[in-house]
């Protein structure tokens, strides 16, 4: 699995090494032994998949208690991936960083615990999947404004504003947002 860090501590993009010949493909998408070679020692509770038509706009999220590590791959479709670091005693509190993820190149991002995550879709649909390190607890979700000028997160917007839920819509600024210590 070849392994690239980012610019926030932490936040990894993955390329697993995928066998092709005439008859398909066959990758690993979570082998314990290579991520905890590659740094990350997680365990999975559980999996999520969401479907999305272009030009939706999911998160930015994070749960201020019960915080999710997350593995995020792409089934169909291509999306653009950010994740904020909201970790106060980190180096890059405040900054994002993004990139694509796609069916076709098989990356994924390893999103650790204490940041908000969120994706643009790129394709006419995307599929994504993404492992979690702890539940869901829609008591202790937050979700960060999306478009916070902050924030500066260059989404690849193709004209006019992103399809999102009421409740992304109401997200708070970064100067607003709970935060990890």
């Amino acid at each position: 699995m070849k392994v690239e860090k980012t610019e926030l501590a932490g936040l990894l993009r993955l390329e697993p090494r995928v066998f092709g010949d005439a008859r398909g493909y066959f990758l690993e998408t979570w082998n314990e032994r290579v991520f905890a070679e590659a740094g990350i020692e997680a365990s999975f509770v559980q999996d999520n998949h969401s479907r999305s038509a272009r030009n939706v706009l999911r998160g930015l999220h994070y749960q201020l208690r019960q915080p999710q590590g997350k593995l995020v791959r792409v089934l169909s479709g291509a999306i653009w991936d950010v994740a904020v670091d909201l970790r106060r005693s980190s180096k890059t509190f405040g900054r994002s960083a993004g990139m694509r993820l796609d069916a076709q190149t098989h990356a994924m991002a390893w999103i650790p615990a204490g940041f908000a995550h969120g994706f643009l879709v790129l394709s006419d649909a995307a599929d994504v999947l993404y492992k979690t390190t702890d539940a869901y607890a829609p008591e202790h979700e937050r979700t960060l404004l999306w478009n916070d000028p902050a924030l500066a997160i260059a989404w690849p917007l193709a004209g006019g504003a992103p399809l999102v839920s009421d409740k992304d819509r109401r997200g708070v600024p970064l100067a607003q947002a709970d935060t990890y210590e």
